[in-house]
């Protein structure tokens, strides 16, 4: 008896502590300083349990906009971004199309031998070569459903050297691409937590591209196409569309950076979450286990649901407001 009445006390403890743990990821904070605590405690709680090495950067925009620094750990490693960098990639094609080199219409040829043959995107899944998408559409692949041969697509009419030269020119030094011996294909390189983030205030406060080019970037970014198995996981519809993301996964990295807004539309959150390494549970099952049940995804879905409970009420003075469009189904016709 007494042994089961000290189960049940043990199991309602950890009942209670768990209830505690999820009671404070739906805390409104009432300034930016107080929400960048709440987020730094939950960061530093859901890493733990996640294990692995992490090197992130988040800030909260308080009132007048400006950054207040909720995590920073590792924030100026260089690390691999895997698909984080198809940001940058995008931002380099967009560059190229402000300065009226390109424009999103013209088309690029999918053949068969520029097609990868992985399991992520959708150009490997057509069975039919060759086919011509517009820029548009390639860079829509890219950045929603990660899709790698939209990579190569890209490099079409960006190549490596160019797209690092662009880059640079942003004050990206560590944000690079890897060139290989075709000039127009390349791996997507490193970055560092610091340089992501700043990438994506850049991108938020109109100093990265023109407005036309931003809204486009953002709008892919805030679809539901977009990934949703990390940071917007236990979000809903609508508030998935306020929160701009992109992950990127490889070997054993999981990573994950993009912006939340306010329910007015002001960049309120920008995070830059890159993790590696050994984590918790069994290695063998981590390996290659790329989907929500992975133990960095799971640290990643619990703070993503910290970080938009803390910020919901709050909003900025800020330049540019990007206001979340309004869930639209359909049901063909």
């Amino acid at each position: 008896m007494g042994t089961v009445a000290a189960a049940g006390a043990v199991l309602g403890t950890a009942q209670v502590a768990q209830a505690a743990e999820e009671s404070d990821q739906d805390i409104a904070a009432v300034d930016a300083a107080s929400a960048a605590r709440r987020i730094s405690q939950v960061y530093a709680r859901e890493t733990a349990k996640a294990g692995g090495t992490w090197s992130s950067y988040v800030s909260v925009a308080d009132s007048a906009g400006n950054p207040v620094p909720a995590v920073s750990e590792r924030a100026d490693d260089v690390v691999e971004a895997y698909s984080v960098n198809k940001i940058a990639v995008a931002a380099a094609v967009l560059d190229k199309i402000d300065r009226g080199l390109l424009t999103l219409d013209q088309r690029v040829d999918v053949t068969a031998d520029i097609v990868i043959k992985d399991t992520d995107g959708i150009f490997a899944l057509d069975g039919a070569y060759p086919s011509s998408v517009t820029l548009g559409h390639a860079m829509a692949a890219l950045l929603t459903l990660s899709d790698n041969t939209a990579v190569r697509l890209c490099g079409l009419v960006c190549p490596a050297a160019e797209l690092n030269e662009i880059l640079r020119g942003k004050g990206f030094v560590h944000t690079q691409v890897v060139p290989v011996a075709n000039p127009n294909r390349f791996f997507l390189g490193k970055t560092t937590p610091a340089e992501t983030h700043t990438l994506l205030r850049k991108l938020v406060d109109g100093t990265l591209l023109s407005a036309k080019s931003t809204e486009y970037l953002l709008n892919i970014l805030r679809s539901l196409s977009a990934f949703t198995d990390g940071v917007r996981l236990d979000l809903t519809s609508a508030e998935r569309l306020r929160v701009a993301t992109k992950a990127g996964w490889f070997n054993d990295g999981r990573n994950e950076a993009g912006v939340m807004f306010s329910a007015d539309g002001k960049p309120i959150l920008t995070y830059a979450l890159f993790a590696s390494g050994a984590f918790a549970g069994d290695p063998a099952v981590n390996k290659d286990d790329f989907a929500a049940t992975h133990p960095a995804l799971r640290a990643r879905a619990r703070l993503g649901r910290t970080m938009f409970r803390s910020v919901e009420k709050l909003t900025a003075a800020t330049a540019r407001t990007y206001a979340a469009a309004p869930y639209r189904a359909a049901n063909g016709g």
